[in-house]
Protein backbone atom coordinates (compact mmCIF):
# COMPACT_ATOMS: atom_id res chain seq x y z
CA UNK A 1 0.00 0.00 0.00
CA UNK A 2 1.31 3.55 -1.01
CA UNK A 3 0.41 7.15 -2.08
CA UNK A 4 1.98 8.16 -5.08
CA UNK A 5 3.03 11.62 -3.23
CA UNK A 6 6.77 12.41 -3.62
CA UNK A 7 7.02 13.34 -0.26
CA UNK A 8 5.94 10.07 1.49
CA UNK A 9 4.98 6.79 1.19
CA UNK A 10 2.02 5.72 3.41
CA UNK A 11 3.59 1.87 4.29
CA UNK A 12 6.76 3.89 5.75
CA UNK A 13 5.02 5.72 8.73
CA UNK A 14 3.05 4.14 10.79
CA UNK A 15 3.28 6.28 14.34
CA UNK A 16 0.21 8.86 14.97
CA UNK A 17 3.02 11.69 14.24
CA UNK A 18 3.49 10.20 10.93
CA UNK A 19 0.16 9.58 10.28
CA UNK A 20 -0.82 13.32 10.62
CA UNK A 21 2.25 14.39 8.37
CA UNK A 22 0.50 11.92 5.74
CA UNK A 23 -2.91 13.65 5.95
CA UNK A 24 -1.47 17.42 5.91
CA UNK A 25 0.52 16.12 2.55
CA UNK A 26 -2.52 15.47 1.34
CA UNK A 27 -4.85 17.74 2.66
CA UNK A 28 -2.89 20.97 2.50
CA UNK A 29 -3.01 20.78 -1.39
CA UNK A 30 -6.55 20.04 -1.79
CA UNK A 31 -7.10 23.47 0.68
CA UNK A 32 -4.50 25.79 -1.16
CA UNK A 33 -6.87 24.37 -4.50
CA UNK A 34 -10.11 24.88 -2.97
CA UNK A 35 -9.32 28.54 -1.77
CA UNK A 36 -7.32 29.61 -5.55
CA UNK A 37 -10.62 28.60 -7.17
CA UNK A 38 -12.71 30.30 -4.49
CA UNK A 39 -10.36 33.61 -4.89
CA UNK A 40 -10.54 33.47 -8.77
CA UNK A 41 -14.15 33.25 -8.75
CA UNK A 42 -14.55 36.56 -7.12
CA UNK A 43 -12.31 38.08 -9.63
CA UNK A 44 -13.84 36.37 -12.44
CA UNK A 45 -17.59 37.33 -10.99
CA UNK A 46 -16.01 41.22 -10.75
CA UNK A 47 -15.29 40.79 -14.44
CA UNK A 48 -18.48 40.03 -15.38
CA UNK A 49 -19.85 42.66 -13.36
CA UNK A 50 -18.10 44.93 -15.15
CA UNK A 51 -20.33 44.03 -18.19
CA UNK A 52 -23.69 44.83 -17.05
CA UNK A 53 -25.65 43.58 -13.89
CA UNK A 54 -27.99 41.82 -16.72
CA UNK A 55 -24.71 39.66 -17.31
CA UNK A 56 -23.89 39.01 -13.64
CA UNK A 57 -27.56 37.40 -13.49
CA UNK A 58 -27.40 35.61 -16.95
CA UNK A 59 -24.28 34.17 -15.19
CA UNK A 60 -25.73 33.25 -11.77
CA UNK A 61 -28.49 31.43 -13.36
CA UNK A 62 -26.57 29.74 -16.04
CA UNK A 63 -24.12 28.55 -12.47
CA UNK A 64 -27.46 27.10 -11.15
CA UNK A 65 -27.80 25.14 -13.64
CA UNK A 66 -24.67 23.99 -14.01
CA UNK A 67 -24.63 22.86 -10.50
CA UNK A 68 -27.23 20.46 -11.63
CA UNK A 69 -24.37 19.25 -13.85
CA UNK A 70 -21.81 19.25 -11.89
CA UNK A 71 -23.62 17.04 -9.12
CA UNK A 72 -23.82 14.00 -11.54
CA UNK A 73 -19.75 14.75 -12.41
CA UNK A 74 -18.92 15.34 -9.01
CA UNK A 75 -20.95 11.78 -8.34
CA UNK A 76 -18.87 10.17 -10.74
CA UNK A 77 -15.50 11.69 -9.21
CA UNK A 78 -15.80 10.64 -6.00
CA UNK A 79 -16.68 6.78 -7.05
CA UNK A 80 -14.14 6.52 -9.29
CA UNK A 81 -11.61 8.38 -6.94
CA UNK A 82 -12.89 5.66 -4.18
CA UNK A 83 -12.15 2.41 -6.37
CA UNK A 84 -8.89 3.76 -7.39
CA UNK A 85 -7.92 4.46 -3.62
CA UNK A 86 -8.90 1.13 -2.59
CA UNK A 87 -7.24 -0.57 -5.76
CA UNK A 88 -3.97 0.67 -4.78
CA UNK A 89 -4.09 0.27 -1.54
CA UNK A 90 -4.92 -3.11 -2.31
CA UNK A 91 -1.58 -3.05 -4.54
CA UNK A 92 -3.74 -4.05 -7.74
CA UNK A 93 -2.58 -1.47 -10.36
CA UNK A 94 -4.19 -3.02 -13.24
CA UNK A 95 -7.59 -2.97 -11.74
CA UNK A 96 -6.97 0.96 -10.62
CA UNK A 97 -6.27 1.68 -13.85
CA UNK A 98 -8.87 -0.41 -15.33
CA UNK A 99 -11.74 1.26 -13.20
CA UNK A 100 -10.04 4.44 -14.05
CA UNK A 101 -10.54 4.18 -17.84
CA UNK A 102 -14.11 2.73 -17.61
CA UNK A 103 -14.80 6.35 -15.56
CA UNK A 104 -13.29 8.20 -18.14
CA UNK A 105 -15.39 6.71 -21.01
CA UNK A 106 -18.39 7.61 -18.55
CA UNK A 107 -17.45 10.65 -18.02
CA UNK A 108 -17.56 11.45 -21.75
CA UNK A 109 -20.60 10.27 -22.85
CA UNK A 110 -22.25 11.87 -20.02
CA UNK A 111 -20.50 14.61 -20.94
CA UNK A 112 -21.87 14.33 -24.37
CA UNK A 113 -25.43 14.00 -23.39
CA UNK A 114 -25.59 16.69 -20.86
CA UNK A 115 -23.87 18.84 -24.10
CA UNK A 116 -27.02 17.66 -25.92
CA UNK A 117 -29.28 18.55 -23.26
CA UNK A 118 -27.48 22.17 -23.44
CA UNK A 119 -28.15 22.57 -27.21
CA UNK A 120 -31.40 21.57 -27.59
CA UNK A 121 -32.76 22.78 -24.39
CA UNK A 122 -31.13 25.95 -23.65
CA UNK A 123 -33.54 28.47 -23.47
CA UNK A 124 -36.27 26.21 -22.02
CA UNK A 125 -34.01 25.58 -18.87
CA UNK A 126 -32.98 28.74 -18.07
CA UNK A 127 -36.90 29.62 -18.25
CA UNK A 128 -37.77 26.85 -15.75
CA UNK A 129 -35.30 28.58 -13.18
CA UNK A 130 -37.42 31.93 -13.55
CA UNK A 131 -35.14 33.96 -16.14
CA UNK A 132 -36.24 37.78 -16.55
CA UNK A 133 -36.59 38.61 -20.25
CA UNK A 134 -33.99 40.86 -20.97
CA UNK A 135 -31.85 38.40 -19.23
CA UNK A 136 -32.55 35.38 -21.21
CA UNK A 137 -30.82 36.61 -24.65
CA UNK A 138 -27.51 36.66 -22.92
CA UNK A 139 -27.92 34.07 -20.74
CA UNK A 140 -28.68 31.66 -23.57
CA UNK A 141 -25.37 32.53 -25.08
CA UNK A 142 -23.18 32.08 -22.10
CA UNK A 143 -24.82 28.69 -20.92
CA UNK A 144 -24.36 27.62 -24.69
CA UNK A 145 -21.11 27.70 -24.98
CA UNK A 146 -20.01 27.28 -21.50
CA UNK A 147 -22.13 23.80 -21.55
CA UNK A 148 -22.13 22.37 -24.67
CA UNK A 149 -18.72 21.39 -24.23
CA UNK A 150 -19.97 19.91 -20.86
CA UNK A 151 -17.91 17.00 -21.61
CA UNK A 152 -14.62 19.39 -20.60
CA UNK A 153 -16.40 19.80 -16.98
CA UNK A 154 -16.80 15.87 -16.54
CA UNK A 155 -13.17 14.95 -17.81
CA UNK A 156 -11.88 17.66 -15.55
CA UNK A 157 -13.90 16.13 -12.65
CA UNK A 158 -12.44 12.34 -13.03
CA UNK A 159 -9.40 12.93 -14.24
CA UNK A 160 -8.71 14.86 -11.77
CA UNK A 161 -10.29 12.12 -8.86
CA UNK A 162 -8.17 9.84 -10.81
CA UNK A 163 -4.79 11.32 -9.70
CA UNK A 164 -6.08 11.96 -6.36
CA UNK A 165 -7.28 8.33 -5.81
CA UNK A 166 -3.41 6.89 -6.18
CA UNK A 167 -2.69 9.88 -3.29
CA UNK A 168 -1.32 12.68 -5.81
CA UNK A 169 -3.38 15.94 -4.57
CA UNK A 170 -0.64 18.27 -5.79
CA UNK A 171 -1.04 17.74 -9.16
CA UNK A 172 -4.45 18.68 -9.57
CA UNK A 173 -3.68 21.58 -7.28
CA UNK A 174 -0.84 22.73 -9.80
CA UNK A 175 -3.45 22.61 -12.84
CA UNK A 176 -6.34 23.68 -11.14
CA UNK A 177 -4.40 27.18 -10.22
CA UNK A 178 -2.86 27.61 -13.33
CA UNK A 179 -5.72 26.95 -15.61
CA UNK A 180 -7.57 29.69 -13.20
CA UNK A 181 -4.68 31.93 -13.86
CA UNK A 182 -5.24 31.30 -17.49
CA UNK A 183 -8.97 31.55 -16.94
CA UNK A 184 -8.66 35.21 -15.42
CA UNK A 185 -6.12 36.32 -18.72
CA UNK A 186 -8.60 34.92 -20.70
CA UNK A 187 -11.63 36.78 -19.46
CA UNK A 188 -10.10 40.23 -19.71
CA UNK A 189 -8.55 40.07 -23.14
CA UNK A 190 -11.61 38.38 -24.61
CA UNK A 191 -14.47 40.33 -22.21
CA UNK A 192 -12.93 43.79 -23.17
CA UNK A 193 -11.03 43.22 -25.86
CA UNK A 194 -6.88 43.28 -26.45
CA UNK A 195 -4.68 44.89 -29.49
CA UNK A 196 -6.49 42.87 -32.41
CA UNK A 197 -9.05 41.15 -30.49
CA UNK A 198 -12.38 42.37 -30.38
CA UNK A 199 -14.27 43.08 -27.22
CA UNK A 200 -16.80 39.91 -26.83
CA UNK A 201 -18.60 40.84 -23.75
CA UNK A 202 -19.93 37.75 -21.85
CA UNK A 203 -19.67 35.54 -24.77
CA UNK A 204 -16.01 35.98 -24.21
CA UNK A 205 -16.40 35.07 -20.59
CA UNK A 206 -17.55 32.13 -21.64
CA UNK A 207 -15.16 30.97 -24.15
CA UNK A 208 -12.88 31.39 -21.58
CA UNK A 209 -13.85 29.77 -19.38
CA UNK A 210 -14.00 26.76 -22.46
CA UNK A 211 -10.36 27.04 -23.27
CA UNK A 212 -9.14 26.72 -19.61
CA UNK A 213 -11.02 23.92 -19.08
CA UNK A 214 -9.99 22.02 -22.50
CA UNK A 215 -6.23 23.14 -21.01
CA UNK A 216 -6.81 21.84 -17.59
CA UNK A 217 -8.35 18.61 -19.28
CA UNK A 218 -5.09 17.97 -21.87
CA UNK A 219 -2.74 18.32 -18.66
CA UNK A 220 -4.60 15.88 -16.55
CA UNK A 221 -4.90 13.77 -19.53
CA UNK A 222 -1.41 13.77 -20.20
CA UNK A 223 -0.22 13.06 -16.56
CA UNK A 224 -2.77 10.28 -16.80
CA UNK A 225 -0.89 8.96 -19.34
CA UNK A 226 3.25 9.67 -18.02
CA UNK A 227 1.91 7.83 -14.55
CA UNK A 228 3.33 4.52 -14.14
CA UNK A 229 0.84 3.65 -11.44
CA UNK A 230 -2.29 4.41 -13.98
CA UNK A 231 -1.26 4.75 -18.15
CA UNK A 232 -3.95 3.60 -20.67
CA UNK A 233 -4.15 -0.07 -21.63
CA UNK A 234 -5.84 -0.34 -24.97
CA UNK A 235 -8.15 -2.89 -24.16
CA UNK A 236 -9.32 -1.00 -21.15
CA UNK A 237 -11.23 1.43 -23.09
CA UNK A 238 -13.82 -1.78 -23.85
CA UNK A 239 -17.13 -1.08 -21.95
CA UNK A 240 -16.78 -3.38 -18.69
CA UNK A 241 -20.39 -4.10 -17.36
CA UNK A 242 -19.11 -4.46 -14.12
CA UNK A 243 -16.67 -1.51 -13.64
CA UNK A 244 -19.58 0.37 -14.73
CA UNK A 245 -22.28 -0.53 -12.36
CA UNK A 246 -19.74 -0.65 -9.27
CA UNK A 247 -19.51 3.02 -10.20
CA UNK A 248 -23.02 4.00 -10.80
CA UNK A 249 -23.74 2.34 -7.07
CA UNK A 250 -20.95 3.79 -5.55
CA UNK A 251 -21.80 7.50 -6.98
CA UNK A 252 -25.91 7.41 -7.73
CA UNK A 253 -26.37 8.22 -4.12
CA UNK A 254 -23.36 10.88 -4.17
CA UNK A 255 -25.34 12.75 -7.03
CA UNK A 256 -28.55 12.08 -5.29
CA UNK A 257 -27.04 14.09 -1.92
CA UNK A 258 -25.33 16.57 -3.67
CA UNK A 259 -29.20 17.23 -5.82
CA UNK A 260 -31.59 16.80 -2.27
CA UNK A 261 -28.81 19.53 -1.22
CA UNK A 262 -29.23 21.94 -4.01
CA UNK A 263 -33.36 21.46 -4.26
CA UNK A 264 -33.38 22.29 -0.32
CA UNK A 265 -31.49 25.45 -0.55
CA UNK A 266 -33.78 26.94 -3.37
CA UNK A 267 -36.70 26.18 -0.64
CA UNK A 268 -35.37 27.93 2.05
CA UNK A 269 -33.65 30.72 -0.01
CA UNK A 270 -37.53 30.75 -0.74
CA UNK A 271 -38.32 31.92 3.18
CA UNK A 272 -35.49 33.78 3.53
CA UNK A 273 -36.36 36.01 0.81
CA UNK A 274 -39.48 36.55 2.63
CA UNK A 275 -37.35 38.29 5.49
CA UNK A 276 -36.87 41.30 3.41
CA UNK A 277 -34.16 42.54 0.96
CA UNK A 278 -31.73 43.33 3.26
CA UNK A 279 -31.87 39.67 5.06
CA UNK A 280 -31.44 38.06 1.83
CA UNK A 281 -28.58 40.27 0.87
CA UNK A 282 -26.78 39.38 4.67
CA UNK A 283 -27.53 35.65 4.28
CA UNK A 284 -25.90 35.59 0.86
CA UNK A 285 -22.95 38.15 2.14
CA UNK A 286 -22.22 35.86 5.14
CA UNK A 287 -22.79 32.23 3.08
CA UNK A 288 -20.00 33.62 0.78
CA UNK A 289 -17.54 34.72 3.59
CA UNK A 290 -18.37 31.42 4.75
CA UNK A 291 -17.26 29.49 1.78
CA UNK A 292 -13.62 29.93 2.52
CA UNK A 293 -14.22 28.08 5.71
CA UNK A 294 -15.52 25.16 3.64
CA UNK A 295 -12.03 25.02 2.11
CA UNK A 296 -10.14 23.64 4.56
CA UNK A 297 -12.90 20.42 6.13
CA UNK A 298 -12.99 19.80 2.33
CA UNK A 299 -9.47 19.46 1.87
CA UNK A 300 -9.50 17.09 5.23
CA UNK A 301 -12.18 15.31 3.72
CA UNK A 302 -10.08 14.73 0.55
CA UNK A 303 -7.34 13.29 2.72
CA UNK A 304 -9.77 10.96 4.35
CA UNK A 305 -11.09 9.52 1.20
CA UNK A 306 -7.82 8.67 -0.36
CA UNK A 307 -6.31 7.32 3.21
CA UNK A 308 -9.20 5.30 4.45
CA UNK A 309 -9.60 3.98 0.83
CA UNK A 310 -5.94 3.05 0.50
CA UNK A 311 -6.40 1.47 4.03
CA UNK A 312 -9.37 -0.86 3.70
CA UNK A 313 -7.67 -1.68 0.04
CA UNK A 314 -4.63 -3.13 1.95
CA UNK A 315 -7.35 -4.81 4.85
CA UNK A 316 -5.46 -2.46 7.30
CA UNK A 317 -8.64 -1.29 9.16
CA UNK A 318 -7.20 -0.27 12.20
CA UNK A 319 -4.84 2.23 10.12
CA UNK A 320 -8.01 3.42 8.28
CA UNK A 321 -9.84 3.99 11.44
CA UNK A 322 -6.84 6.44 12.85
CA UNK A 323 -6.45 8.25 9.82
CA UNK A 324 -10.24 9.07 9.72
CA UNK A 325 -10.26 9.83 13.57
CA UNK A 326 -6.89 12.45 13.14
CA UNK A 327 -7.99 14.16 9.77
CA UNK A 328 -11.30 14.89 11.68
CA UNK A 329 -9.86 15.95 15.25
CA UNK A 330 -7.12 18.21 12.84
CA UNK A 331 -10.15 19.53 10.84
CA UNK A 332 -12.18 20.47 13.94
CA UNK A 333 -9.50 22.14 15.15
CA UNK A 334 -8.31 24.20 12.52
CA UNK A 335 -12.10 25.10 11.76
CA UNK A 336 -12.59 26.36 15.59
CA UNK A 337 -9.97 28.77 14.66
CA UNK A 338 -11.55 29.94 11.89
CA UNK A 339 -14.83 30.14 13.80
CA UNK A 340 -12.97 32.78 16.48
CA UNK A 341 -12.38 34.79 13.04
CA UNK A 342 -15.49 34.76 12.44
CA UNK A 343 -16.68 35.48 15.65
CA UNK A 344 -14.73 38.38 16.18
CA UNK A 345 -13.75 39.91 12.48
CA UNK A 346 -17.07 38.70 10.47
CA UNK A 347 -18.67 42.49 10.40
CA UNK A 348 -15.28 43.74 9.59
CA UNK A 349 -14.92 41.15 6.68
CA UNK A 350 -18.45 42.18 5.77
CA UNK A 351 -17.62 45.61 5.07
CA UNK A 352 -15.53 44.42 2.06
CA UNK A 353 -19.02 44.27 0.63
CA UNK A 354 -21.34 46.18 1.58
CA UNK A 355 -21.56 49.72 4.13
CA UNK A 356 -24.87 49.13 4.52
CA UNK A 357 -24.96 49.48 8.37
CA UNK A 358 -28.05 47.44 9.07
CA UNK A 359 -26.73 44.64 6.66
CA UNK A 360 -23.72 45.09 8.18
CA UNK A 361 -25.31 44.12 11.32
CA UNK A 362 -27.17 41.34 10.34
CA UNK A 363 -23.93 39.67 9.02
CA UNK A 364 -21.92 40.46 12.39
CA UNK A 365 -25.09 38.32 13.54
CA UNK A 366 -25.38 35.46 11.28
CA UNK A 367 -21.00 35.00 11.58
CA UNK A 368 -21.28 35.03 14.87
CA UNK A 369 -23.86 31.99 15.33
CA UNK A 370 -21.65 30.44 12.12
CA UNK A 371 -18.48 30.88 14.45
CA UNK A 372 -19.68 28.30 16.90
CA UNK A 373 -20.88 25.75 13.70
CA UNK A 374 -17.52 25.74 11.91
CA UNK A 375 -16.52 22.54 14.07
CA UNK A 376 -19.37 20.95 13.93
CA UNK A 377 -19.57 21.37 9.76
CA UNK A 378 -15.56 20.00 10.38
CA UNK A 379 -17.28 16.84 11.65
CA UNK A 380 -19.86 16.24 8.69
CA UNK A 381 -17.56 16.95 5.81
CA UNK A 382 -15.17 14.83 6.77
CA UNK A 383 -16.67 12.42 8.17
CA UNK A 384 -18.90 12.12 4.66
CA UNK A 385 -15.03 12.07 3.13
CA UNK A 386 -14.21 8.69 5.49
CA UNK A 387 -18.17 7.20 4.72
CA UNK A 388 -17.22 7.92 0.80
CA UNK A 389 -13.96 6.40 1.26
CA UNK A 390 -15.36 3.16 2.97
CA UNK A 391 -17.43 2.94 -0.55
CA UNK A 392 -20.39 3.75 2.28
CA UNK A 393 -21.90 6.39 0.23
CA UNK A 394 -25.92 5.84 1.07
CA UNK A 395 -25.84 6.50 4.56
CA UNK A 396 -24.75 10.40 4.28
CA UNK A 397 -27.16 10.67 1.77
CA UNK A 398 -29.35 9.51 3.72
CA UNK A 399 -29.22 11.54 6.70
CA UNK A 400 -28.46 14.71 4.76
CA UNK A 401 -31.66 14.45 3.09
CA UNK A 402 -33.31 14.39 6.66
CA UNK A 403 -30.98 16.82 7.90
CA UNK A 404 -32.00 19.39 4.76
CA UNK A 405 -35.84 18.65 4.18
CA UNK A 406 -36.74 17.72 8.09
CA UNK A 407 -34.90 20.01 10.36
CA UNK A 408 -33.19 22.93 7.98
CA UNK A 409 -35.95 24.02 5.94
CA UNK A 410 -38.79 23.19 8.60
CA UNK A 411 -36.60 25.25 11.43
CA UNK A 412 -35.63 28.22 8.85
CA UNK A 413 -39.44 28.66 8.42
CA UNK A 414 -40.26 28.14 12.28
CA UNK A 415 -37.55 30.55 13.69
CA UNK A 416 -36.91 32.74 10.51
CA UNK A 417 -40.35 33.58 9.87
CA UNK A 418 -42.97 32.22 12.80
CA UNK A 419 -40.86 33.26 15.87
CA UNK A 420 -39.69 36.54 13.90
CA UNK A 421 -35.95 35.49 14.92
CA UNK A 422 -34.79 36.68 11.58
CA UNK A 423 -31.48 35.71 10.07
CA UNK A 424 -30.56 34.24 13.25
CA UNK A 425 -33.29 31.96 13.04
CA UNK A 426 -31.99 31.43 9.87
CA UNK A 427 -28.68 30.59 11.07
CA UNK A 428 -29.70 28.67 14.26
CA UNK A 429 -31.37 26.01 11.32
CA UNK A 430 -28.67 25.96 9.77
CA UNK A 431 -26.85 24.98 12.74
CA UNK A 432 -29.19 22.27 14.02
CA UNK A 433 -29.50 21.17 10.71
CA UNK A 434 -25.46 20.42 10.96
CA UNK A 435 -25.44 19.21 14.68
CA UNK A 436 -28.06 16.76 14.20
CA UNK A 437 -25.81 14.95 11.03
CA UNK A 438 -22.57 15.20 13.24
CA UNK A 439 -23.90 13.49 15.70
CA UNK A 440 -25.22 10.83 13.97
CA UNK A 441 -22.17 10.44 11.40
CA UNK A 442 -20.13 10.58 14.51
CA UNK A 443 -22.12 7.81 16.55
CA UNK A 444 -22.13 5.60 13.58
CA UNK A 445 -18.59 5.80 12.88
CA UNK A 446 -17.73 5.30 16.67
CA UNK A 447 -19.85 2.27 16.47
CA UNK A 448 -17.81 0.64 13.78
CA UNK A 449 -20.84 0.37 11.73
CA UNK A 450 -19.57 2.77 9.46
CA UNK A 451 -18.18 -0.17 7.55
CA UNK A 452 -18.16 -3.92 7.79
CA UNK A 453 -14.68 -5.51 7.60
CA UNK A 454 -15.90 -8.73 5.83
CA UNK A 455 -16.47 -6.14 2.94
CA UNK A 456 -12.96 -5.28 2.79
CA UNK A 457 -12.03 -8.17 1.14
CA UNK A 458 -14.38 -7.54 -2.10
CA UNK A 459 -12.76 -4.62 -3.32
Amino acid sequence: MFSNSKDVALGELVDTRGKIKIILLLAMPAVIENFFQTILGFVDTLFVAKISLDAVSAVGVTNAVLAVYIAIFMSLGVAVNVLVAKYIGAGDSEKAKHIGQQAIVMAIVLGVIFGAITFFFATPLLHLMGIEDNVLEQGTLYFRIVAIPSVLISLMFVLSSIIRGIGDTKTPMKITIGINLLNIVLDYVLIFGFALIPALGIAGAALATVIARTVGSILLWINISRSKDLGFIKDYWKLDRKYIWDLITLGTPVGIERLVMRVGQVLYFGFIVVLGTNTFAAHQIAGSIETFSYMIAAGFATAATILVGQNLGANSYNDAREYAKLSTMLGVGLMTIVGLILFFFGRWIGGFFTSNASVLDEIQIALQIDAFIQPILAVVLILTGVFNGASNTKFPMYITTIGIWGIRTVFVYLLGISLGWGIAGVWIAIGLDNLFRALVLWQRFRSDRWIKKDKIQSV
